[in-house]
């Protein structure tokens, strides 16, 4: 299997700085997202009965702003790698669709 190495370019140079803003928070939110996706299922499957909030409704409640907030932490602290890729595909898709204002001072 061939191991496609990560790209150390910005590929949002060049862009306006808000457009470059908007891209990348949009990358990282899908990044954060995704890991909140896979923590969901980890999470339903926990015991909570013992623990020290004893379970509950309250805490059934509480659960998937818990595990939002950590997969939020996790993205910012390097998350899985899945911002860069998301970055760049979304770079070449506004591209693609003429919506890049490279060199603009937008």
């Amino acid at each position: 299997m061939a191991v496609i190495p990560a790209t150390t370019t910005d590929p949002t140079a060049g862009l306006p700085p808000a457009q470059a803003a908007q891209l990348k928070k949009a990358a990282h939110d899908f990044e954060a997202m995704a890991i909140n996706e896979l923590l969901k299922p980890m999470f339903d499957t926990v015991d909570t009965s013992g623990g020290p909030f004893g379970g509950g409704a309250a805490e059934q409640t509480w659960r998937p702003m818990m595990v939002e907030a950590m997969a939020k932490q996790m993205e910012q602290a390097g998350g899985l790698g899945l911002s860069q890729p998301v970055l760049e595909s979304l770079v070449r898709a506004q591209a693609a669709r003429g919506d890049i204002n490279r060199g603009s001072n937008e």
